[in-house]
């Protein structure tokens, strides 16, 4: 069971703690610019949700709610960069997060929420338990180096 956790949506004063945990989730180039985390903050339709345990940012999470026109112009929701601090892995912190995020989507009406995660992470499992399933659609990825 989770510590207890302060659950809110990230801001600009967050960005030093967020930048830990995308350079704990990534293999590419370092996350580093907080201008880039502002960027992210400011975008219409985007909260990124953390849980945090006295002043350290224990897991987030990036939801995208994205306009649509099938659906009956219902959005869509698109979550991203979902991590733990390796610290506070499987304490149920990673959940906490991912749950506001579903149900944020849910407000907002979204029909759907999508989300994709690497082959290697073995994260399967965890997204599953939330009512995920990789059995209707499949994902494709094309990269620009």
């Amino acid at each position: 069971m989770a510590c207890p956790a302060d659950l809110r949506l990230l801001a600009e004063a967050d960005a030093a703690e967020a930048l830990v945990l995308y350079n704990e989730l990534t293999v590419g180039p370092p996350a580093n610019d907080p201008a880039a985390f502002s960027v992210v903050l400011h975008h219409t339709g985007t909260q990124i949700f953390g849980a945090f345990v006295k002043d350290q940012l224990a897991a987030m999470v990036t939801l995208h709610l994205l306009p649509n026109v099938v659906w009956d112009a219902r959005p869509y929701g698109l979550i991203e960069n979902v991590v733990t601090r390796r610290s506070f892995q499987r304490r149920g912190y990673g959940r906490l997060v991912m749950e506001a995020a579903i149900d944020a989507a849910w407000q907002a009406n979204a029909y759907k929420i999508m989300l994709m995660t690497g082959q290697g992470r073995g994260a399967m499992g965890f997204y599953e338990a939330l009512g995920f399933s990789s059995k209707d659609k499949f994902a494709f990825v094309m990269r620009r180096p």
